[in-house]
């Protein structure tokens, strides 16, 4: 009978440690990817602001935007004041790139989309054009 007990609050203390530790990686893991976005871009080094970048962002913005985003109000699309307090640079790119997927599979993205009900759509713009859009919003605030 003790054999029992014994073995019965191992497997009891086993399942404790399974749980907790399955509480503490997996959403680690989660909100890591939902917080950078689906796409090409990984990992973005920030610093000064590059003046050159912001002018090309600004020029691209006005080309590929401007028709959806404000900065201070709603208009087809979400307004952009604040966009680079509330998200990771890197999520900022990939929505940028990579729209669809991110519509599709991230949720802050499908949260966006269910508000909006509007799809951004592909701008066909490159990974170095989202930079220098992200540069640009960075002086928006």
């Amino acid at each position: 009978m003790k054999n029992t007990k014994a073995t019965f609050y191992c497997v009891i203390i086993t399942v404790l440690f399974a749980i907790i530790f399955l509480s503490i990686s997996i959403p680690g893991c989660s909100s890591k990817e939902e917080d950078i976005g689906l796409g090409p871009v990984k990992k973005v080094e920030l610093g000064e602001i590059d003046m050159a970048l912001v002018e090309k962002g600004k020029q691209v913005f006005d080309m590929k935007c401007i028709a959806c985003h404000k900065f201070d109000s709603k208009l087809v699309g979400p307004p952009l004041q604040g966009i680079t307090k509330r998200r990771k640079p890197e999520w900022i790119m990939n929505m940028i790139l990579n729209p669809e997927q991110m519509t599709k599979e991230d949720p802050t993205a499908k949260q966006l989309f269910a508000e909006y009900l509007t799809q951004m759509t592909f701008q066909d713009v490159t990974q170095d054009d989202a930079r220098a859009i992200l540069e640009y919003l960075r002086t928006m605030e």
